[in-house]
């Protein structure tokens, strides 16, 4: 069994649907592929716990696929949030454009510190544009902010970080052990992961699209956030099949119920940053001495080595920063920032994220030995930029009502329409076992021991 370390090859698995996103970049080419590689995992994983006796073909919807790129949960009769705060955006500075991430509070506050503006999108245009782009982003990242100067494909390419993110393998794998996974006597062909408990620690948006597609195969996802987290406009697209609960990892007795929880889960993924969670006492050889045979697959957003390896971040900043949106502007023949049209590095990072939790099951069921994945947003806009756009047809701008399953999903928040699933396993397809639900409806444990 080999390690995951790249997306299958396009004749390796059948293409359905037609259409694709219009774009500077093959972003409908990388959903095809992401979805594949985790159809290809799952398949290998089906042969090896013996419940196919058989690698299955895996089947991708093109247009689907591109769809859930975006943004799969249609509210019915009832209005979403939306998905950002007022000041957030892009703005001209003096040598260019800078892009503010200011959804959360914190993070808003950082940047209006830093402006010394009021909380007003004139008033901070008006003040970025007396600063230049990397100072401006060099003051509200160490103000606890996040902001990212537009930087071109070369200068990226020249920077410190960009030359480091360059020499890291899309799939990184470290620290083998090994591990002895519980049998899952409730796994079947059509509920392949019944059994598999997932603790899920990640939040907007790549991780928690990996545990939502292991919750779609049968998985227990159970997240945990901190008390009185949201995440308005996002959380209906991803937290559907899971259980959200809250923990305050700070605390003593949470964080001993945090343990409790971890030393009974197969699977934790994450999103904490190089040391974080070993500031709050979980370091790795802590996690290994609660849960020795755990798999374990993390992300952040520009690395795991250089400089900037624990600077927070998001898909539209690192789009940012890595070129990609300088890029687009050429390609859209205007002087502003020009993004993909989804936010597919966080997209294509979930589903590779869920797709090398499959591999590492696989590799623990045949070998007994485990690695752990480390992904970057970064590194997934380096393996976007070298796929070559190849798909013809006519560009995707929405969804359709075709384009859903026909039943309502009840939410907690009122009634939806869900996208149709892009992936097919042999006969296996994705559905998942509760709806989308509000952060911390549920208690932190597990259904089984409930």
């Amino acid at each position: 069994m080999t390690l995951l370390q790249d997306f299958p090859a396009p004749g390796s698995y059948q293409v359905t649907g037609s259409g694709r996103y219009d774009s500077a970049f093959a972003v409908s080419e990388l959903a095809n592929a992401s979805f594949a590689a985790v159809g290809q995992q799952m398949a290998l994983l089906m042969q090896a716990t013996e419940l196919s006796s058989e690698v299955l073909p895996v089947t991708v919807n093109q247009r689907l696929a591109s769809l859930w790129f975006g943004y799969s949960f249609a509210a019915q009769g009832w209005e979403l949030p939306s998905l950002w705060d007022p000041i957030a955006g892009n703005y001209p500075c003096r040598d260019g454009w800078i892009r503010l991430h200011t959804n959360l509070p914190h993070h808003r506050a950082a940047a209006l510190s830093v402006l010394g503006c009021a909380e007003d999108p004139a008033a901070v245009r008006s003040a970025v544009e007396t600063w230049n782009g990397s100072e401006l982003e060099s003051a509200v990242v160490e103000r606890g902010g996040v902001a990212a100067f537009m930087r071109s494909r070369a200068q990226w390419l020249e920077h410190p970080q960009g030359q480091a993110v360059t020499q890291e393998p899309l799939v990184n794998w470290v620290a083998p052990r090994p591990v002895l996974l519980r049998n899952r006597p409730e796994a079947t062909a059509a509920r392949p992961l019944a059994g598999l408990r997932v603790l899920d620690l990640t939040r907007v948006l790549a991780g928690p699209i990996a545990t939502r597609t292991l919750a779609g195969f049968g998985a227990e996802v159970l997240r945990i956030d901190p008390p009185g987290w949201d995440e308005p406009g996002v959380i209906q697209d991803i937290s559907l099949g899971k259980s959200m609960a809250t923990l305050d990892l700070r605390d003593r007795e949470d964080l001993q119920r945090f343990e409790e929880l971890l030393a009974q889960a197969d699977v934790l993924v994450h999103g904490y940053r190089p040391g974080a969670l070993d500031g709050l006492g979980l370091s790795r050889p802590k996690r290994t001495q609660i849960a020795p045979n755990r798999i374990e697959v993390c992300l952040n957003a520009y690395g795991w080595t250089g400089a900037w390896a624990k600077r927070r971040g998001f898909d539209s900043l690192v789009q940012m920063s890595a070129g990609i949106a300088e890029a687009g502007s050429h390609w859209a023949a205007t002087d502003k920032p020009t993004p993909l049209p989804v936010q597919a590095l966080d997209h294509a990072t979930g589903y590779l994220l869920a797709a090398a939790v499959l591999n590492a099951l696989t590799r623990a069921q045949t070998t007994q030995a485990a690695a752990s994945a480390r992904l970057s947003l970064a590194r997934m806009a380096e393996e976007l930029v070298q796929i070559p756009r190849q798909l013809l047809g006519a560009p995707i701008t929405a969804p359709t009502p075709e384009d859903y399953a026909e039943e309502v999903e009840n939410s907690s928040w009122g009634p939806a329409r869900r996208l149709k699933p892009a992936l097919q396993i042999g006969e296996t397809r994705m559905q998942w076992d509760s709806p989308a639900r509000a952060c911390g409806s549920a208690s932190p444990q597990w259904l089984a021991s409930s």
